[in-house]
């Protein structure tokens, strides 16, 4: 849908995303913690995800740190980074 990131990062994290979704079919709070745990790990804290249906946000974020997506047809991720 939506991203800043440089290509690699954007890959990755698309990929990362879309494991999380699959392994928690059924909770999006622990999909939502896998990602963000990673992305801490890989790309430095403080990292923010948010996983569901038919939410609006406004946020900030560091450039080049924003990735919004859809999943399995209405399941929107939304990873961003705000120190």
């Amino acid at each position: 849908q939506h991203s800043d990131m440089p290509e690699e990062m954007r890959v990755e994290t698309m990929e990362l995303c879309v494991t999380a979704c699959e392994k928690h079919a059924t909770n999006n709070e622990s999909a939502a913690k896998m990602i963000k745990e990673t992305m801490d790990k890989k790309f430095g804290s403080s990292w923010h995800v948010v996983i569901g249906e038919g939410f609006g946000f406004e946020i900030t974020h560091e450039v080049k740190n924003l990735l919004y997506m859809f999943f399995g047809g209405s399941l929107a991720v939304c990873v961003w980074k705000c120190s």
